[in-house]
């Protein structure tokens, strides 16, 4: 039974862990780029089941200008179409215009 002394200097009390985990979701709250980000996709998910820039026919990605999409569609976490937000944010920003509240909003603002 060697590998219970392993274990048992690894263990995180459930006080470690909340305090981890609360020190994870403030950083998270002061980032109000990142959590922009998220609504985005949040609302992205509402309105389309795939990526709104994936091509069903060819399987490309719009975003890559035309590159094969690596994750066949879906944007849950893909980091292109993080990226591709990121820039709008930045963009937005850097105007001083407002931030869209939708993910359609988003669009008809480009």
């Amino acid at each position: 039974m060697w590998w219970v002394g392993a274990m048992a200097g690894s263990r995180i009390t459930n006080e470690e862990l909340d305090k981890i985990l609360s020190q994870a979701e403030e950083k998270e709250k002061k980032d109000p780029k990142r959590r922009w980000i998220n609504r985005m996709i949040r609302s992205a998910k509402q309105y389309h089941k795939m990526c709104p820039y994936y091509d069903k026919r060819t399987g490309k990605c719009f975003l890559k200008l035309g590159e094969k999409c690596e994750r066949d569609g879906k944007f849950d976490g893909c980091p292109v179409f993080i990226e591709w937000l990121s820039k709008k944010y930045d963009e937005l920003k850097a105007k001083n215009r407002p931030l869209p509240m939708d993910f359609l909003d988003l669009t008809l603002m480009v």
